[in-house]
């Protein structure tokens, strides 16, 4: 009997490593929370572990709370391009069922292929362009120096990275009052802190900081929670849309590197304008 109890306990530890691939801390959250436990409200997603056997017709996903593998159809799904990702065994997904079988997926989520950083490159506009007419706005691109286009009129990669933990950060961030004194102005970046997935949409969550003089301590307020579709989701390539619009984004690992360039391009647009301001 003795023997048996382990053979048995050896043979579910198998079946669970294997269905997990390793990965089994994914499971886990803040503070030692289940990623269920974390869930938004009113989220009716299926989370879990792809388990071996998933295909283009069927998605086998081993849940949350460890209980045997649930099969889903997900031939639909595939068909109406409603599958994120490619999950492989151990990828830790999101189901959204279908409302009316419990047995259907009517849209797949790799949300270990989601998380990483995601970027995109922005242009600064003149400070109070959108305030001119569309005449005065081209007059003033068609006059502007080359050498003012050249400091001032620089591209920047934004972004974001989602984590562990449903944590997430912004990419490309730069401080606000490090660009009072430039005559240009970058899109807004909302800075992220965390993200969630909410019945199949992605949910990011940002605030308003305030840095100490070392920056090292921040205070975020007036939190807020943005909501867009995953329109597709490849290796390499990311696009959401939210309000009628979308963005693509491609994949970065690369984040010190942004950051930095980013910092950069700002001292160097604060210096000149400075300069100018001075002669």
């Amino acid at each position: 009997m003795k023997y048996l109890y382990i053979y048995i306990i050896c043979l579910l530890a198998t079946v669970l490593v294997a269905c997990r691939g390793g990965k089994s801390e994914e499971l886990v959250s803040r503070k030692g929370k289940m990623n269920d436990e974390l869930k938004l409200k009113g989220d009716k997603t299926v989370y879990g572990l792809a388990c071996e056997g998933c295909n283009d017709s069927t998605v086998i996903l081993l849940p949350n709370d460890g209980s045997d593998p649930v099969s889903y159809d997900v031939y639909d799904a595939h068909r109406n391009h409603q599958v994120m990702g490619k999950p492989s065994v151990g990828d830790w997904i999101g189901l959204v069922l279908n409302p009316e079988d419990s047995t259907v997926a009517d849209l797949v989520i790799d949300l270990d292929e989601l998380k990483g950083t995601w970027c995109y490159v922005v242009m600064p506009k003149m400070r109070d362009f959108d305030n001119m007419s569309e005449k005065l706005q081209k007059r003033m691109m068609r006059d502007m120096p080359d050498s003012i286009k050249e400091t001032f009129m620089i591209p920047r990669e934004y972004g974001f990275t989602l984590k562990r933990q449903w944590t997430a950060q912004s990419v490309g961030y730069v401080q606000e009052n490090n660009l009072r004194e430039s005559p240009v102005v970058y899109p807004k970046l909302g800075y992220f802190t965390a993200w969630h997935i909410w019945n199949g949409k992605l949910v990011m969550t940002s605030g308003e900081p305030t840095f100490s003089q070392n920056s090292k301590e921040i205070s975020i307020k007036n939190m807020r929670n943005d909501t867009c579709d995953i329109v597709f989701l490849g290796h390499d390539s990311l696009v959401l849309a939210s309000d009628g619009q979308s963005r693509s984004y491609y994949r970065n690992s690369d984040v010190k590197n942004i950051n930095k360039k980013a910092k950069e391009i700002a001292a160097k647009q604060k210096a000149q304008a400075l300069d100018e301001i001075k002669n």
